[in-house]
Parts: C-alpha cells; sequence; structure tokens
C-alpha cells in the first residue's frame, strides 16, 4: 500500500501549494530567494518525501520495496553531484529505478525550485526539513505515543519474543500495533519471512478433483491457479509394487492436503493454517525417519490439522506410503537397528 501511495504521489497531477505572496514586512526581513526555497519544500513535502523521506535521508517505508534504494540526499555535499544532473533526473527520470520523470507535472520554475531546496536543506545544511508527527498535521499531543517509538525507529524489533520484552515495552508494542503499524507497517523484525506468501481464495471449479491433470475443463480458476500446478501426480518409472500401492494410497489420502506432488502447496493446502508439511522440503525431510513418519500418520499431530490415521489405514498400509514418499518426493531414513543386549551389556 504504501508503494501504491508513493507512486500516486509522482503521477498525481495536481500542483503542491503555492506559497503565497508574502507582505512588503516579510519582504524586507527575508534572505534572497527564500520564496523559492519555500516552494522548493512544498513541492518536496508533496512529491518527495514518499520515498526520499521528509528530511531527504531516505528512511521511508517505501523506500525499503524499492530496488535500487532512493538517493540519500544527506550523505552527499552539492559538490558530489551537478546541478544540470538533478535538474535532467528531476525532469526525465533515472530509467531502471522508481525515480519518473516530473516533465508534464511540475513546471520549470517548481523543478528548479526543488532542486534547489535538496541541495540547500540536505546536502549542504543537513537541515531536518519538517517533522511529520506535527499539531498541524494532526498530530497533537504525540508524545502520548512515547512508549511505541522504539518499535516505530526499530530499537527494539518488532518480532522480539515477548518474554525478553519489559512490561511497559509489550504495552509499546501493542500499542504500535494498533496505532502506527498502518503506516510504519512492521518497522524492523530480525526474521524478515518470505517476500511473498500466497493465499488460496476460491476453489477450482468444474468439477476439479485433486489429482486431476490435465483438467477435464478449462476455466479461469482450474487451469490458470498456480495451486493446480501442484496437484500433478508425479510420473516415476520403476516403482516397486510396495511403492505403487503407497502411490495409490498417497493420492487417494494424503495429497487432498499435501498435494499430489508432497509440496502441500496446493488449494488446500495454502489455506489451511498451519501448513502441511512439504515433503519433499531438505530442511524438514532430512531428519526424518521412518517410524516418527509412521507414529505421525497413525497418531496425527495435535494443533494442526494432521488427523489421525490409525483407524483408517493399517500397518502394511501406512509403510507402503512411506516407501512411496521415500521415492517420490525425499528420502526417508531407516531407523536405526536396536542394540543387541550383548553390545549393550556393561563390560
Amino acid at each position: 500500500m504504501a508503494l501504491l501511495l508513493s507512486l500516486g504521489a509522482c503521477s498525481d497531477s495536481r500542483s503542491p501549494p503555492r506559497p503565497e505572496t508574502p507582505t512588503a514586512a516579510a519582504t524586507a526581513s527575508a534572505q534572497p530567494q527564500s520564496a523559492d526555497h519555500e516552494l522548493g519544500r512544498r513541492v518536496y513535502n508533496f512529491r518527495c518525501y514518499f520515498c526520499h523521506g521528509y528530511s531527504g535521508n531516505a528512511e521511508t517505508l517505501a523506500s525499503t520495496y524499492l530496488s535500487p534504494r532512493p538517493l540519500d540526499f544527506t550523505k552527499l555535499a552539492p559538490e558530489e553531484m551537478d546541478r544540470e544532473r538533478m535538474l535532467n533526473s528531476i525532469t526525465h527520470g533515472l530509467p531502471g529505478t522508481a525515480m519518473k520523470g516530473f516533465e508534464g507535472i511540475l513546471q520549470p520554475d517548481e523543478i528548479a525550485a526543488v532542486t534547489d531546496f535538496v541541495r540547500h536543506e540536505f546536502m549542504a545544511s543537513k537541515a531536518r526539513n519538517t517533522n511529520y508527527h506535527t499539531a498541524a498535521a494532526g498530530w497533537a499531543n504525540h508524545e502520548r505515543y512515547a512508549a511505541a517509538f522504539p518499535f516505530a525507529t526499530g530499537e527494539i524489533t518488532l518480532d522480539t519474543p515477548a518474554e525478553q520484552l519489559t512490561p511497559q515495552q509489550r504495552a509499546g508494542r501493542r500499542l504500535f500495533m494498533s496505532t502506527c503499524v498502518s503506516c510504519h507497517d512492521r518497522a524492523k523484525v530480525d526474521n524478515e519471512g518470505v517476500p511473498w506468501d500466497s493465499r488460496a481464495l476460491s476453489y477450482p471449479r468444474m468439477g476439479f478433483q485433486p489429482g486431476d491433470w490435465p483438467p477435464k475443463q478449462v476455466d479461469g480458476i482450474s487451469s490458470a491457479t498456480p495451486y493446480h500446478l501442484h496437484d500433478k501426480v508425479p510420473k516415476i518409472a520403476g516403482l516397486t509394487a510396495l511403492e505403487k500401492k503407497g502411490e495409490r494410497l498417497y493420492q487417494q489420502n494424503c495429497a487432498f492436503c499435501h498435494a499430489a506432488d508432497g509440496t502441500g502447496r496446493n488449494w488446500i493446502g495454502t489455506f489451511l493454517e498451519p501448513h502441511p508439511r512439504d515433503l519433499t522440503a531438505p530442511e524438514f525431510m532430512r531428519g526424518m525417519t521412518s517410524e516418527r513418519l509412521a507414529h505421525v500418520i497413525r497418531e496425527g499431530l495435535p494443533g494442526t490439522s494432521m488427523p489421525a490415521w490409525k483407524s483408517v489405514l493399517g500397518t502394511a498400509e501406512t509403510q507402503a506410503i512411506i516407501a512411496y514418499i521415500s521415492r517420490a518426493f525425499h528420502p526417508v531414513a531407516a531407523d536405526p537397528a536396536p542394540a543387541s543386549p550383548a553390545a549393550s551389556a556393561t563390560p
């Protein structure tokens, strides 16, 4: 959402508010070109802060989604970047970046004013420019949110375990989550997680059944959905009789949640919380043994949607499924042989 807002700031055809005509007294006391400087400030605060930040340091939520990141003007001196280069970048944009051209959106005098504002305010003076959380911006008595400040600034990561926080910090995190998160997003976290995790919204239509491939009929859901791709049964040559039996049992009973390809990335698998185990994932399966997997199939996993199958599948059927999983998805380690009485006896 923040990124959409930032792009909206770039494309909005409205002009930023122009400074009012100064009075004679104000003109007499103002320094040369101060009206142009304030015009540049208004343009910057209306058009540029989404990505470059109110103080030119690019510390914004939108900037975290952009690659390459927007320029941090505070790290540059005016002599390190030519004024003409800046005028050209603002006018025509920078290919390969999120910086678009403002020609046709800003007037030439506005482009010149914002260029000079950035060069003076951030590159030369390293000034703070404008605070966002002010009474004028609708944030009267912002200090009442002080308990949440450490999470907004990243001083404390948002996913810090609760037991490591003081009662005051836990209250501050609750305040951040209820008041600040809509703009500050997750602020700073220790675990970034996956960039994108899809969620299923609708079930494939046209009489689709797990394992159907290719689709019996084509529609916008069952043919195009990425979930359906995982309901394609793997073609494996040379299956043993036991593995063929396991294939039939797995596809009839387990594929509904774990997907035909064992990934759990089919529609049902992505819908369930927590997601079913990905039986192809080395980080999970490398420590799996035949006995452990048989126990999970028999008894289920409390707190998940994995049911107990001991009243449905017999021991031989469970072993057939394990043999198929080991062949089709990831090798399952054999159980270690029990120590013999002689070997375990105390000398």
